[in-house]
């Protein structure tokens, strides 16, 4: 889930502030006449060596000087690293009215939720499309907590502020509050020393805070701070909604040696990160015209809601339950040897027919090989079938492979 659209340097270019020359494969800017805005890190950023970019409307760093991307990936699969993720958007809704208007607009069975736990959720709009994926946590009968991306921030503001209009109208007891990165900034701790390592900063007890789980603590000495056991590398780790004027203090005390063994990270570890993971990516791997079947999602529509039919696009989703769909989003891996395969690359079958497109790709630190994913026709989606890939001219060869590419190590609750 979570918001970064990262593309190819030598193909796209990127802003960015002056400074040595940045090798590095990924990241494409979008294209603003607005000035990039600054997160409370701005200044711990450059301190630390963070080579910034703009992306999404915020300077935010795609590495830093003391490693590579592919050292900072390894690192944070071996250790762990902190992410400023503070362009995302924060929003909370509250009233006792709250869980039925958010579930109008999204897939989540919200009610079936208890209070303290969340799920990944997607938005749709009439024809099944995918608005936006989010994350949504129930901290009480009458408040939910979300979190989605920067990039989709002007829709999901319209989105959610329409249904609380909406349901206000009706009599109903609904209000939104969007929280600015001004106020309120997002801190991905992920790893397998994350939690470990945040733990000697709080009060709380975090072996009982497992996967999609949310509370409040205070960390290193700074009171009110959200703690959400989620992210998007598939490691464990949180994600720590802090106050902007401690962000600093909370980042330096989490970098200290004596508790733990955390670096920094940035933006080029973070999509390569989760293309390992076979996370989706809004604006690459979905979008308004792809669907949650299409895009092998199925699992974020739940079963009640499907029942009940009454969010968005709800009967073109249940048709291509019912019926199927031509195209599914599956992944790859490519022989040896092979260019890595990137967004619009054309798929082929064995008999050069067209028959899909890559929608992320990259080079696996991990498995030192080259992984993509992309949406393949219904009857090749099966793992294992041969295809080629078109990359630059030539023709490489591939086939369909299970996703996530390396296992996840999502801290789940014993059953």
């Amino acid at each position: 889930m979570q918001s970064s659209i990262l593309r190819h340097v030598v193909r796209y270019g990127y802003n960015r502030t002056p400074g040595p020359a940045i090798r590095c494969t990924l990241v494409r800017p979008f294209a603003s006449d607005k000035a990039p805005s600054r997160t409370a890190l701005y200044e711990f950023h450059q301190k630390h060596g963070g080579k910034l970019v703009d992306f999404a409307g915020y300077w935010l760093p795609v590495q830093y000087s003391d490693q590579s991307i592919i050292k900072s990936h390894l690192y944070t699969r071996e250790y762990g690293s902190i992410f400023d993720v503070s362009h995302m958007l924060q929003t909370y809704l509250k009233g006792k009215d709250v869980i039925s208007c958010f579930e109008s607009i999204c897939t989540a069975d919200i009610k079936g939720l208890r209070n303290g736990t969340g799920t990944l959720t997607v938005f749709t709009n009439s024809s099944g499309g995918i608005l936006d994926d989010l994350i949504v946590n129930r901290v009480a009968d009458d408040v939910l907590y979300v979190v989605s991306n920067a990039s989709r921030k002007d829709v999901d503001m319209a989105n959610i502020s329409n249904a609380v209009s909406a349901f206000k109208s009706n009599g109903k007891d609904v209000s939104v509050q969007f929280l600015s990165s001004d106020d309120q900034s997002l801190l991905a701790v992920q790893g397998p020393n994350a939690v470990a390592t945040l733990q000697k900063l709080c009060s709380k007890d975090l072996s009982k805070l497992f996967f999609m789980n949310t509370t409040t603590d205070t960390i290193a000495g700074v009171e009110g701070c959200r703690i959400t056991r989620c992210g998007y590398t598939g490691e464990d780790g949180v994600e720590i909604s802090i106050p902007s004027a401690k962000a600093t203090h909370i980042a330096t005390a989490l970098l200290e040696p004596s508790i733990g063994k955390l670096k920094m990270a940035g933006l080029g570890a973070r999509d390569s990160l989760r293309v390992e993971a076979g996370l989706c990516l809004y604006g690459n791997d979905i979008d308004e015209t792809t669907t949650p079947v299409e895009a092998n999602l199925l699992w974020l529509v739940a079963k009640p809601r499907r029942v009940e039919n009454n969010f968005p696009g709800s009967n073109k989703i249940n048709s291509q339950i019912k019926n199927g769909v031509t195209r599914r989003r599956v992944g790859f891996k490519m022989d040896s040897g092979a260019a890595p395969a990137r967004q619009h690359v054309d798929i082929y079958n064995n008999e050069q027919q067209k028959v899909g497109e890559i929608t992320s790709g990259c080079p696996s630190p991990c498995l030192q090989q080259n992984i993509a994913m992309g949406y393949i026709r219904e009857e090749y989606k099966k793992v294992g079938t041969e295809i080629t890939l078109k990359v630059r001219d030539k023709h490489y060869h591939s086939a369909v492979a299970k996703m996530p590419f390396v296992a996840t190590h999502y801290y789940q609750a014993p059953k």
